[in-house]
C-alpha cells in the first residue's frame, strides 16, 4: 500500500473513530447474526402505521431528534414518568406522538429475537423510514445503540427551541459534536408536520418594543397565522404545516426560508450567517444536495449514544 493511501485509510479510521466515539462502538452489520430481520419488521410497522395515520412519519423523526439531543440516542425520550417525571413529560416533549409504533415494533421484534435490539436503534430505524416513506433519502442506520436508564424531564429545556438565534441554535449543535452543516441540514426534517401556535406565537404577536410582528416575516404569511392563531378564541389545537407539502419529505423548507417564509425563528434565523444562508441557498436549489446531507447528519447526529442496557418494555426499564 503507498504512502497516500495509508494516509487516506488512516484519516478515514480517524473520522470513523471521531464519530462514533460519542458511546458505544456502533457498526452496520450489528444484528445479522442475532436478529437480521430487524430492519424489515420495523420498516412494515412504520408504513403500516404511516398508512393509517399520516402524521405518524412526522411525529418519528422529531421524537428521534428529541431523543438523540438529550443524553445520546438512548431512548430515554420513552420512557414512562414513573417516581420523577420524565422527558415525554417535559414542555417541548408534549405534543410528541406515535410511541405506540415504537411499542408494536419492539414487540413483534421480541418475539422473534428477545432482549437483542434497543429501542433506541428501533426508534433510529423508524425515523430513517419515515423519511423514506414520505418521498426523502434512505441511508444505512449504525446499530448497536443501548438503552439509558434515566430520564428527566428537566433536562429537556437543553433542546434547541423555536426561538433560537443562530448563536444559540449553533452552540446547542456544537456541544452535540454537530457542525453548521448538519445544523441546517437537520433542520430540514421541518419539511415535514404541523406546528401550534404556541412555537411561532412570538413572531406575530408583540415581537418586541417597535414591532407587533417579526418584521423577517413575509406579510402575507403573517397575516394568514395571525387568523389562525388570535390571542383570544384561539382553537385548542391551533396551528399550521410547517410547509404546504408537509406530508413530502422534499426541499420546500429552504425556499421558503429564501421567501422570508419560514415559520419558527430558528428557521429564518438561518440566514443571519454567511455560511449557513450560502448551504440554505443550495439545498434550495438542489434537493440532491439536500438530501445527501441530510443523510450524513441524521447518521452523525444518531449515532451519539450513551445508553446502558437493551430494554424488554421500551416504555419502562429493566
Amino acid at each position: 500500500m503507498s504512502s497516500s493511501s495509508t494516509l487516506i485509510l488512516f484519516s478515514s479510521l480517524l473520522i470513523f473513530s471521531l464519530i462514533y466515539s460519542h458511546g458505544n462502538a456502533l457498526s452496520s452489520n450489528y444484528y445479522e447474526k442475532t436478529c437480521p430481520q430487524v430492519e424489515d419488521i420495523v420498516t412494515q410497522v412504520v408504513t403500516g402505521a404511516s398508512k393509517r395515520d399520516q402524521t405518524v412519519p412526522a411525529a418519528l423523526l422529531r421524537m428521534h431528534f428529541h431523543d438523540c439531543f438529550i443524553r445520546g440516542c438512548d431512548a430515554s425520550v420513552l420512557l414512562n414518568s414513573k417516581k420523577n417525571t420524565a422527558e415525554k413529560d417535559g414542555p417541548p416533549n408534549v405534543s410528541l406522538h406515535a410511541f405506540y409504533v415504537i411499542d408494536n415494533a419492539k414487540k413483534v421484534i421480541e418475539a422473534l429475537c428477545p432482549g437483542i435490539v434497543s429501542c433506541a436503534d428501533i426508534l433510529a430505524f423508524a425515523a430513517r423510514d419515515s423519511v423514506v416513506i414520505s418521498g426523502g433519502p434512505s441511508w444505512d442506520v449504525p446499530k448497536g445503540r443501548k438503552d439509558g436508564r434515566t430520564s428527566e424531564a428537566s433536562e429537556t429545556r437543553q433542546l434547541p427551541a423555536p426561538s433560537f438565534n443562530i448563536n444559540q441554535l449553533q452552540q446547542s449543535f456544537s456541544q452535540r459534536g454537530l457542525s453548521l452543516e448538519d445544523l441546517v441540514a437537520l433542520s430540514g426534517g421541518h419539511t415535514l408536520g404541523f406546528s401550534h401556535c404556541s412555537s411561532f406565537g412570538n413572531r406575530i404577536h408583540n415581537f418586541n418594543t417597535t414591532h407587533d410582528v417579526d418584521p423577517t416575516l413575509h406579510p402575507s404569511l403573517a397575516a394568514t397565522l395571525k387568523g389562525i392563531c388570535q390571542l383570544k378564541n384561539r382553537a385548542k389545537n391551533a396551528g399550521t404545516a410547517m410547509d404546504p407539502s408537509s406530508t413530502t419529505f422534499d426541499n420546500t423548507y429552504y425556499k421558503l426560508i429564501l421567501q422570508n417564509k419560514g415559520l419558527f425563528s430558528s428557521d429564518q434565523a438561518l440566514l443571519s450567517n454567511p455560511k449557513t444562508k450560502s448551504l440554505v441557498s443550495d439545498f434550495a436549489s438542489s434537493k440532491e444536495t439536500f438530501f445527501k446531507a441530510f443523510a450524513n447528519s441524521m447518521i452523525k447526529m444518531s449515532s451519539i449514544n450513551g445508553g446502558q442496557e437493551v430494554r424488554k418494555d421500551c416504555r419502562v426499564v429493566n
